[in-house]
């Protein structure tokens, strides 16, 4: 061993030697220090460690437990199960560390200070009291006088027996100063490895349960990232359907579902009702009622059982009743009993009424000819895009809903749904102009209005106008913009037989997502003026005279209908509304912004190219700068299209919009002498008070136009609108129907026989 002082140093007791001991004393001292910091410093991460590891058994404890909830599913189940288990493992793995290192850093560090210590400390002590009495005797030996012989002989003698004494404890505590620097060496480095031996065995022990889920970690990551990837397209897609939902009107409580008659046995229609009792009392409570399996029942709370109102409802019927002292009241009467209920809102009694009335015609499985059906009530805002004064309940004398499917099917790819390819389909989207099954209607339903309006060929009213939109686009036309790349991205479209979340995730990548249009190359170029609008005298004040529009120089020719000239339509089964020149038959339209293109296909009637438009992200409302801040709206108007207007209207134009003059569609048509296209925009709930740039109200200007037809129309609304505010808008009273059916004659003359609305009278006067 490694020698600190030299015994031969010691017996001389020289300056070299006691400087030496000190330093050794120093360095023992401070050693000493120091290893009982470690050890105090030690015992309190033994104990923080003790108190990690019984928490962290709490925890996995706590994580078995999680696997055992009854909702987990097996991968998570078997993900917590096996995890749990390695982390106990590891936990008492651990728990061997830290006895490991309370043996052998702990123990061995306290007894090296305990006794190691304490025994140089002793012999520090007998060193220095035999180093006092040795410098006593020494004084003693040399005060001793010359001339007495005895005091120097007893000198003589006890300095000798005090260096001897001396010496021996110097040599003692040479040797455990030797001794003590060897051990401390010797020690530290073996808890120092005893510590590291048990942190190596611990981790190791750690790196190889880890190593034997090496496998199921992979597997378990790469189903992760599938999880992930499904979560954020399921948030985007209720980020999507959030987004849908705050656009509607949430201005009023409508707490119950759509109807929807998409399959057999499930529920069409739910929401609370107050239900008024069968016994003496008449008392009223609040239920929750549904139609379901044919069947009108409610109940007060989820594990109640269901309570029975009607039993078939083929042998039931649904009546308004407006006399109650209660309102928004209706009666399910059948033979043999009646139920008085009341909706919350006038809009969701008729919501109520309808779906009774279509569960019931559901029921039948039939056709029915009648164009109102059994339901006596024509659908509103949901289906026609916006709801007026003139949607009230009446006779229809258009084509009835089988003439409308016979007409509608006959043109090409409407005899298979438009999204599945199911054979005589019998619901359409409107706003589309395609025919749907009824399982791919309900999830067209489910879109939104503002995506899709359905409508049933056979339990709904057709007007004329939107029977003929219908046969001017179809399910070949809509497919060939909506389904444009679907050969190149490889993707399957489901058939009748798909499931029908298949179904529902194709749909909405098609028409919200619109994942399958084909892309535009570059931003389109803005609309210049051009002749594509007819000259119609001087009543517009417009230029008639326009250059024509051509696409720029080396600017590729979209691949979708845009691309198509007017002289293409009929390769489409869509006929042009009226006679072209040459050179609007044959103007390209490929190269503007969808904004443009759908304000120039509007002027040309072109309806393929509208649709086209509008799926590549085009304003309905778009305003045209250069053309008096003209919109699409006026550009049919200005056509004199009927079913244009219709289209756009469905499509969520604004009828009130105006142009640069202050001018609107209503006064535009006016001015033009369109009384087909007045009417429609009357029974939009159109403004027929505004006023133009010129303080022209669209009255005075067919009064002053002598338009007798039109003129007629105006003061009935003014009349109407008069009549329902001083009633406060009760509908069913005395008149109702007879508005009903002249505007009803007006449409159906408009869409069938427009020659004979060009009346006009020289001697009008003023009202």
């Amino acid at each position: 061993m490694t020698v600190k002082l030299d015994f031969e140093e010691c017996l001389k007791d020289s300056p070299r030697f006691r400087a030496a001991i000190e330093g050794v004393e120093s360095d023992v001292g401070d050693l000493e220090t120091k290893l009982d910091k470690l050890v105090k410093q030690c015992h309190s991460m033994l104990e923080a460690g003790r108190v990690y590891c019984n928490s962290s058994r709490q925890f996995v404890t706590g994580v078995r437990d999680l696997g055992q909830h009854p909702s987990s599913d097996s991968t998570v189940r078997d993900c917590l199960e096996k995890f749990s288990n390695k982390l106990a493992l590891m936990i008492d793995a651990h728990g061997e560390l830290l006895e490991v290192t309370q043996k052998s850093v702990k123990l061995k560090l306290q007894n090296f200070v305990k006794e190691d210590v304490k025994r140089f400390k002793d012999t520090k002590k007998e060193f220095d009291r035999s180093s006092e009495s040795l410098e006593a005797a020494l004084g003693r030996n040399a005060q001793a006088p010359r001339n007495k012989q005895h005091e120097v002989d007893e000198a003589t003698t006890s300095l000798l027996a005090a260096r001897t004494t001396f010496r021996n404890e110097a040599l003692d505590y040479v040797l455990q100063i030797n001794v003590i620097e060897s051990k401390k060496k010797t020690d530290i480095l073996s808890a120092m490895l005893s510590l590291m031996d048990a942190q190596a065995s611990f981790f190791e022990q750690g790196n190889q349960s880890l190593k034997e889920l090496e496998g199921y970690r992979s597997k378990l990551a790469e189903q992760h990232t599938h999880l992930v990837l499904n979560s954020a397209r399921d948030k985007r897609d209720m980020e999507q359907r959030h987004a849908t939902i705050k656009q509607k009107d949430i201005s009023y409580d409508d707490s119950m579902m759509e109807f929807s008659p998409d399959t057999a046995n499930v529920v069409a229609m739910e929401g609370y009702l107050y239900k008024r009792a069968s016994n003496a009392f008449k008392t009223w409570s609040r239920r929750w009622f549904s139609i379901q399996n044919n069947q009108l029942v409610y109940q007060k709370r989820l594990k109640d059982p269901l309570t029975v109102v009607v039993e078939d409802l083929r042998l039931c019927t649904v009546k308004l009743c407006p006399d109650n002292e209660r309102r928004f009241c209706f009666e399910v009467v059948s033979p043999s009993k009646s139920c008085l209920l009341q909706a919350d809102s006038e809009r969701q009694q008729q919501a109520w009424v309808l779906a009774v009335q279509s569960s019931i015609a559901t029921a039948f499985q039939e056709h029915r000819e009648d164009p109102v059906g059994p339901r006596g009530l024509e659908r509103t805002s949901s289906v026609s895009g916006g709801s007026s004064m003139l949607d009230l309940p009446g006779p229809a004398r258009g084509p009835s809903a089988q003439v409308a499917l016979e007409q509608v099917q006959k043109i090409r790819g409407n005899a298979q749904c438009c999204d599945c390819g199911e054979p005589n389909p019998d619901w359409a989207s409107i706003n589309l102009g395609i025919t749907l099954c009824i399982v791919c209607s309900g999830i067209h339903r489910s879109l939104g209005v503002h995506f899709s309006k359905v409508r049933s060929l056979t339990l709904d009213s057709w007007e004329p106008e939107l029977t003929k939109l219908m046969c001017e686009l179809g399910n070949d036309a809509i497919n060939r913009i909506y389904e444009a790349r679907i050969d190149e991205m490889t993707i399957k479209k489901p058939h009748a037989g798909s499931p029908r979340q298949e179904k529902e995730c194709w749909i909405r990548s098609k028409y919200v997502e619109k994942k399958f249009i084909q892309k535009l190359p570059e931003t389109g170029r803005p609309l210049r003026r051009s002749s594509a609008r007819r000259n119609r005298g001087n009543t517009l004040e417009r230029d008639s005279a326009r250059p024509p529009i051509k696409p720029k120089p080396g600017r590729a020719t979209l691949p979708r209908l845009a691309g198509l000239s007017l002289g293409d339509q009929n390769k489409n089964n869509v006929a042009p509304a009226s006679p072209r020149k040459d050179e609007e038959e044959e103007e390209d339209l490929s190269g503007l912004h969808p904004g443009a293109l759908l304000y120039r296909a509007a002027g040309l009637q072109n309806f393929p190219v509208m649709a086209d438009a509008l799926a590549h992200g085009a304003d309905v409302n778009w305003v045209n700068s250069m053309d008096g801040s003209s919109t699409p709206l006026i550009q049919a108007v200005s056509a004199d299209s009927l079913v244009a207007c219709e289209f756009l209207l469905q499509n969520g134009a604004n009828v009130n919009q105006t142009d640069a003059k202050g001018r609107g569609p209503l006064h535009h048509a006016t001015i033009l002498g369109h009384t087909g296209l007045v009417c429609l925009f009357l029974k939009r709930g159109v403004d027929q008070s505004a006023r133009d740039g010129e303080d022209k109200d669209p009255l005075t200007i067919a009064i002053d136009n002598a338009n007798a037809d039109i003129v007629t129309l105006l003061r009935l609304a003014k009349m109407k609108e008069e009549m329902m505010r001083e009633m406060e808008g009760a509908y069913g009273q005395s008149g109702d129907e007879t508005y009903h059916d002249i505007f009803r004659d007006f449409s159906q003359m408009a869409s069938n026989n427009p020659e004979k609305l060009n009346r006009r009278s020289t001697d009008l006067k003023l009202p």
